[in-house]
């Protein structure tokens, strides 16, 4: 059911919309073309090596020089390439979400694939025609200029390398009918190479692996590969070879707000997912910024979105191949986040993916494309850049009781955190060490070396690909909870999804996970355990050295002013009697199976702010008088009066006030 908020303001479908994205209501009404997931559900082991055990460090580095060598290509263009389509990750046999594989994203997408769950083209008698695009056969064209097996480029490095490297020689030939040793003179086939079909998108991709080729770049991968390009900063690209692949044009540029690093279009919104505003100009603060999955493929989702009965809608959908298309103006709000409260104040930016989708993975251009457009905005509009106002949908608060249980858990564990604030330029930081009682300490796993388990099953997959209830292993993006210190103790289980019952490791069961960024304070270190306060009880994960956990200063902790619990709360309204006549007062109840017991202690997210609400018909901002502190409860925030609680400085320890 939804909150009573939206029955005074907007149409009651909003939440139970958005409550049922997992289950399909955002299915494809349009087909895509440009983007789509690729490949079956694996049980592969979460770090493939780059082509089999006896692969060394450096073997990475070595297949992308020696085919810039083998096919002429200077060997910074290839390195950037390359690193701008994969970070040089090789994924083993996993596709992304583009249906790419490999260090160089080599596509190969099949009218199966086209047929099958959101792509919604089941039955269509166009698929084969559809399908055909060379967009999304890469892959098989590599296979053409090589004579390498289409398995060979899926799944080995080396030849993936070799089918990317022939691919792009071959489109510097097409446009200046030679490979010269200048890396400026290949801006064009670097931009071909991204299979956009709008000039901007391909001059934006080529844009960036240019950037790269400038400032240089070293990692070492999920799977141990050591990767280093050396900067160029003289290299110059000729951009006006984009003029000569002869793509379109966007009409619509001017009407976004997106950096211009990002390739940007327009597309309206549903008018019923919406309601036009004029944050922050009227009062209404923006200090949140929403990251979801669409659930579906780039276009797919645009096409939902765009329908004028959606009853939800977003700022920002991003694509696989870092292209971005605004919905909504930022000064607007828009039910994305499934609690009016957090749509009144945030940003949300949807991503093509599937939360559960364990064979596809989010791509690099994907990353920094999104990082680009969050800086740009935190900067326009004074958001912090950390992961308390950087949030996963998984991690909105429940608006009321009923629908606590039902709250979205995208973009899901294979969103590497670490990674993407690293782009950010603002990483997860403190101090590594063994966790004290009473200290505040953020969750910091490693993504690649955080292999759990995960059962996945057929509701969790829509895209069909997933037919029994299979338990994988991945790399993730969180720690499991326990409810002593012991693996084999069991999952703690959320009041709202389990009761008393324990948790599961279900890939959509959120109450037993902490995430990357999230902060707690200790409440107990045994052995190579740490327990946190955590759902108003004390949970346990596995921490040895402080391996997962990096200690934090400066938050605020917040405990219960008195000697009973604190109530918590999913919205931030103000009291009935703040309303002006004429208005109806929008109404919230404490969450009834929440609250902060007297002894326990959580870490506020933000500081303290007022109440508020907003009626769009007369366009009137109603602030309240009482301030609400939002604190990490559990995977999701919850929200307590100010005036229910004490807040002190994390310095040391909260039992001694932090001094």
């Amino acid at each position: 059911m939804p909150p009573a908020h939206l029955d005074a303001h907007v149409s009651s479908s909003e939440e139970h919309h958005l409550a049922q994205k997992k289950e399909g209501s955002w299915r494809a009404v349009g087909i895509a073309v440009s983007a789509l997931v690729a490949g079956s559900l694996l049980t592969l082991p979460g770090h493939a090596l780059a082509d089999g055990p006896s692969a060394t460090a450096d073997s990475r580095q070595q297949a992308l020089l020696a085919a810039a060598k083998e096919f002429d290509i200077p060997s910074s263009v290839l390195l950037a390439l390359s690193h701008q389509e994969s970070a040089w990750e090789g994924h083993g046999a996993l596709p992304s979400t583009d249906g790419g594989y490999g260090p160089m994203n080599l596509t190969d997408v099949t009218p199966t694939i086209l047929a099958g769950g959101a792509a919604g083209a089941a039955g269509r008698t166009d698929l084969d025609f559809l399908s055909a695009d060379p967009a999304l056969h890469t892959l098989r064209q590599a296979a053409e200029l090589t004579g390498l097996s289409v398995k060979s480029l899926r799944e080995e490095d080396t030849a993936n390398i070799r089918g990317g490297a022939a691919l792009l020689a071959s489109y510097e030939k097409e446009l200046v009918g030679a490979t010269p040793a200048d890396p400026s003179q290949w801006y064009g086939a670097v931009a071909q190479y991204s299979q956009a079909k709008q000039k901007q998108a391909a001059a934006s991709f080529a844009d960036r692996v240019f950037r790269t080729i400038r400032s240089g770049a070293s990692a070492t991968t999920q799977d141990g590969q050591r990767v280093r390009l050396t900067a160029g900063p003289t290299v110059n690209p000729a951009r006006e070879q984009i003029n000569s692949l002869r793509l379109k044009s966007s009409s619509t540029t001017a009407a976004t707000e997106c950096p211009p690093t990002v390739a940007c279009t327009f597309v309206a919104g549903s008018p019923v997912g919406r309601q036009v505003a004029d944050r922050p100009t009227n009062g209404i603060r923006i200090d949140t910024i929403v990251i979801h999955d669409l659930e579906s493929t780039y276009d797919a989702g645009v096409a939902a979105l765009a329908n004028p009965t959606n009853p939800g809608a977003t700022h920002y959908v991003m694509s696989s191949t870092g292209a971005v298309t605004q919905m909504v103006p930022t000064k607007d709000i828009a039910f994305h986040a499934g609690n009016y409260s957090t749509n009144l104040h945030s940003i949300g930016i949807e991503h093509e993916g599937y939360a559960a989708h364990g064979a596809a993975w989010y791509s690099e251009a994907q990353y920094q494309s999104t990082a680009d457009l969050v800086k740009y905005l935190a900067d326009r509009f004074g958001i912090p850049l950390d992961r308390q106002h950087i949030i996963g949908h998984d991690n909105v608060a429940g608006p009321n009781s009923a629908l606590v249980s039902g709250m979205h858990w995208d973009p899901g564990y294979a969103w590497d955190w670490n990674h993407f604030m690293s782009l950010l330029d603002a990483p997860v930081s403190g101090v590594s060490e063994v966790p004290q009682t009473g200290s505040v300490v953020s969750i910091k796993p490693s993504f690649a070396d955080n292999v759990q388990t995960l059962q996945i099953c057929p509701s969790d997959d829509p895209t069909g690909q997933t037919t029994t209830c299979t338990e994988q292993q991945h790399p993730t993006n969180f720690v499991y909870l326990h409810t002593a210190p012991s693996e084999t103790a069991p999952l703690f289980g959320d009041q709202a999804i389990h009761g008393t019952a324990p948790g599961t490791d279900r890939v959509n069961d959120w109450g037993s996970t902490a995430q990357a960024g999230q902060q707690f304070v200790v409440a107990d270190v045994q052995d190579d355990w740490t327990a946190i306060w955590f759902s108003g009880a004390k949970v346990w994960f596995h921490n040895p050295g402080g391996v997962n956990t990096r200690t934090s200063y400066g938050v605020k902790i917040i405990k219960p002013a008195g000697t009973a619990p604190a109530s918590l709360y999913g919205s931030s309204y103000p009291d009935k009697a703040e309303y002006p006549a004429g208005l109806g007062a929008s109404t919230q109840a404490p969450l009834n199976m929440y609250d902060i017991p007297t002894g326990q202690a959580y870490v506020a997210t933000r500081e303290a702010a007022a109440t508020d609400d907003y009626f769009p018909s007369s366009g009137a901002v109603v602030m309240g008088g009482k301030k609400m502190y939002t604190i990490q409860y559990n995977h999701l925030v919850a929200l307590v009066y100010a005036n229910d609680v004490t807040a002190t400085t994390a310095v040391h320890h909260w039992e001694n006030d932090g001094s």
